[in-house]
């Protein structure tokens, strides 16, 4: 009995390694593509037509220009911390011909959060914008759900801050804007993370040694019985 649960247990075992490999040549094609797209020339962002089946895995990450007109008394401070501490992104709807879309402008610490204090930054007329699509955030952050009746956010949820901003149709994706630096100073794009924890082939190890303990405790468990 023993001997079969131990060869059960390192068959098991050595599947999830192959697993794990198979998830690290995943991530390591995903990581790949996504540094194409953060490195390539700047595009056109989807239009209209293509928002309600536009798959955001294959998506975010890409760069983008846009040009249009911002509605700065509309936009919605979203809680933040990043390399230059606690602050707010700046979540700031751009009408464009071809809709409406949020666009992260970046970050302002606490003394900068009143829109008097960063007047400056709230450029009129029409603008460009280069950034990165990225994808909804709609469950909050960790341990902290958006409160749009008292207009505390925790999370990028676009379909959430359109609603409360009464914004009807917005594009399914916000752009974060890149460091072209905005008058004044803020808010100050460019601060967009791009991280990929890929620690699949530590996991894969891992479970080959495993499948290894058991394959070899088999092994002893069959030697002792012969040696009876």
């Amino acid at each position: 009995m023993f001997v079969a649960l131990a060869l059960l247990a390192a068959i098991g075992f050595a599947a999830l390694g192959v697993w794990q490999i198979e998830r690290r040549a995943w991530k390591r094609d995903l990581i790949a593509r996504v540094e194409a797209r953060i490195h390539a020339p700047a595009v056109a962002p989807p239009v209209p037509g293509s928002w309600p089946g536009l798959d955001m895995r294959a998506e975010e990450y890409r760069r983008v220009r846009l040009r249009g007109t911002f509605d700065h008394d509309r936009e919605t401070l979203v809680q933040a911390l990043t390399e230059r501490g606690a602050g707010f992104w700046v979540l700031t709807p751009l009408r464009t011909p071809q809709g409406i879309v949020l666009v992260n402008r970046g970050f302002v610490p606490p003394e900068r959060r009143a829109p008097a204090t960063r007047s400056a930054g709230r450029v009129a007329g029409t603008a460009t914008v280069i950034g990165l699509m990225r994808t909804s955030e709609p469950h909050g952050g960790f341990l902290r759900a958006n409160d749009p009746a008292a207009d505390r956010w925790h999370s990028r949820d676009i379909a959430a801050i359109a609603r409360a901003r009464g914004l009807g149709t917005v594009a399914p994706f916000f752009v974060d804007a890149d460091a072209s630096p905005n008058p004044g100073g803020y808010p100050l794009g460019g601060l967009t993370v791009v991280s990929f924890r890929n620690s699949h082939l530590v996991y894969a190890l891992t479970w080959f040694a495993l499948a290894a303990l058991s394959g070899g405790a088999a092994v002893l468990a069959l030697r002792s019985r012969g040696a009876r």
